[in-house]
């Protein structure tokens, strides 16, 4: 697996039947990687099939006393809707997030800020304003290399 970061500047990110969890970042890696079993779990008791990678959207805001505010939930494909899912959980049967810059990384775990960081080298060279979200779905891992598809919302005038 050679290292690599590809840049495209306009793509769509598309998921169907997501369940969606907000997760606590605050709590220990083994607390985030038990939520993301129990997702796959709860798709499954209610006849649903996980499909594809996990996603993990991240949101960034101020408060205000001036601190950083983090959001971040998990997010996991199925191969059907599910109603009434219960709390801790939602569900969106399409979510569609239009205009963003993409990359696509390949390389080792712990150098994957690169691929962030060359996102907003690329868009400041654009002058492309980016919002405080983006997305990031983990499409494979081989021994302590990964391929991640990363997506960050382009700023809309709302």
């Amino acid at each position: 697996m050679n290292n690599r970061i590809e840049i495209k500047i306009n793509k769509i990110l598309k998921l169907t039947n997501a369940l969606i969890q907000y997760v606590d970042i605050k709590c220990d890696n083994r607390n985030v990687e038990h939520s993301i079993i129990q997702m796959d779990n709860y798709l499954k008791s209610k006849g649903a099939t996980p499909i594809g990678p996990l996603i993990q959207k991240t949101e960034y805001s101020v408060n205000e006393e001036g601190q950083l505010d983090i959001k971040v939930c998990f997010m996991r494909q199925a191969n059907n809707f599910i109603h009434n899912v219960e709390a801790p959980y939602t569900m969106e049967s399409v979510l569609r997030v239009r205009n963003c810059m993409y990359a696509r990384y390949t390389g080792p775990e712990e150098k994957l800020k690169l691929a962030y960081d060359k996102i907003n080298v690329t868009a400041f060279e654009e002058d492309i304003e980016l919002s405080n979200s983006n997305y990031t779905i983990f499409v494979d891992k081989q021994d302590d290399n990964i391929v991640a598809d990363i997506f960050v919302e382009k700023k809309t005038d709302e």
